[in-house]
């Protein structure tokens, strides 16, 4: 194998496959980038076994200044001490051909590398996934749903099936649920094309922060597929493999509240302000706790801690209505929930003390939904 090209082009997609790859892995040909140089142009694969990555240099991209000299395949690792070496090289360009079936030489103007690879053919094949049954998302949707959501993702192994998101996809409608058991996000949108398809799956939520990792801005749709135990994201240049988390999600409709006794609404960037600031005091006590309370028409965030002081703040409000109401929170989960809203109006509903209370934007109600369990206090 023997090819030429661009630096930079080149390490664009080595970063992107890099993000499967784990310096821990258990397989040690994981550990590596796998290469395969062909007539169209240089494949690259990543994989850690939960998420695989390949993506694509094209000769036919004359960005890529590719040259192919004699097509072959080779996986050079470790991974991050390959991408050091093309990230250091001195010229625009640089040469990769492999010697004696692994040996590698890796040339850029002056500067020389010899690495020892591993033979290609002993890494792990990737899933084959029928594409036939695939919809198309908007990208900067889907990272959209999943940035509400992954927050609420439990980083608890004892619950394995609480560490993914749980997608549905039913009546051309995608619902997206992630649950700790503390707190829950919620989204629903419709997806055209979808109207035939129903499908029930978990997808662990790092896979998915990695996902968001790779999707470039600058792409409009991405292609998903699924597979029994697989899900495949696929643009122009690039397919993200993830396996999918095996069990039943709880049912998490019946923890939604379809009522209220109190109902609040304010801008989400005001209250998160406020959030904000009492958590300075409640984050250097022993409790992180911070009151909310509703009363005489007023909102007042509090934060008190014995050991350093004392916050409160009145929150402006758009309208109250209902009881008065008194709940103890984790700011931390507040905080996170109204980052996810950006600067909209939500409506805050409240059930009673200890019941998990809802925020939604106050446009849509039923599209996004944030819930946050409370805490109980002994004052």
């Amino acid at each position: 194998m023997k090819f030429t090209v661009n630096r930079s082009a080149f390490l664009k997609k080595l970063k992107d496959v890099q993000l499967a790859v784990s310096s821990r892995s258990t397989i040690p040909i994981l550990t590596g980038i796998k290469l395969i140089a062909s007539e169209e142009g240089i494949q690259l694969t990543g994989s850690n076994s939960d998420i695989s990555i390949e993506t694509f240099v094209r000769k036919s991209d004359e960005q890529s200044g590719l040259t192919i000299e004699e097509e072959g395949q080779i996986v050079l690792q470790p991974a991050r001490f390959f991408s050091d070496i093309v990230n250091k090289l001195p010229d625009e360009t640089f040469t990769v051909e492999v010697k004696d079936r692994v040996q590698t030489a890796i040339t850029s103007a002056s500067s020389s590398f010899i690495i020892n690879g591993l033979d290609a053919a002993n890494y792990p094949h990737l899933p084959e996934i029928d594409t036939t049954q695939s919809f198309t998302l908007p990208v900067n949707l889907l990272k959209k749903i999943i940035k509400q959501t992954v927050i609420a993702v439990s980083t608890h192994e004892s619950r394995p099936i609480l560490t993914g998101i749980h997608l549905t996809i039913s009546d051309g409608k995608l619902k997206a649920v992630a649950t700790d058991s503390h707190r829950l996000s919620q989204r629903v949108i419709p997806v055209e094309g979808t109207e035939s398809l129903s499908y029930n799956l978990v997808i662990p939520g790092k896979s998915l922060q990695e996902l968001t990792r790779l999707l470039d801005d600058s792409l409009d749709e991405i292609e998903v597929a699924i597979a029994e135990n697989q899900i495949l994201f696929k643009t122009e240049d690039t397919l993200f493999y993830s396996r999918l988390l095996e069990g039943n999600y709880p049912d998490t409709d019946r923890l939604i509240p379809d009522s209220s006794a109190t109902e609040v609404t304010l801008e989400a960037q005001i209250l998160l302000g406020a959030v904000e600031r009492a958590s300075l005091l409640s984050h250097e006590g022993k409790n992180n706790v911070v009151k909310l309370s509703v009363k005489d028409d007023t909102v007042e965030i509090t934060g008190n801690s014995p050991e350093v002081g004392r916050v409160n703040e009145q929150v402006t409000t758009q309208s109250i209505s209902g009881e008065e109401m008194e709940i103890s929170f984790n700011p931390d989960y507040l905080k996170a929930a109204l980052t996810t809203f950006g600067p909209v109006d939500i409506t805050l509903k409240l059930i009673s003390t200890l019941r998990p209370f809802v925020l939604v934007p106050s446009e849509d109600k039923n599209e996004f939904i944030q819930l946050i369990t409370p805490i109980r206090t002994s004052a």
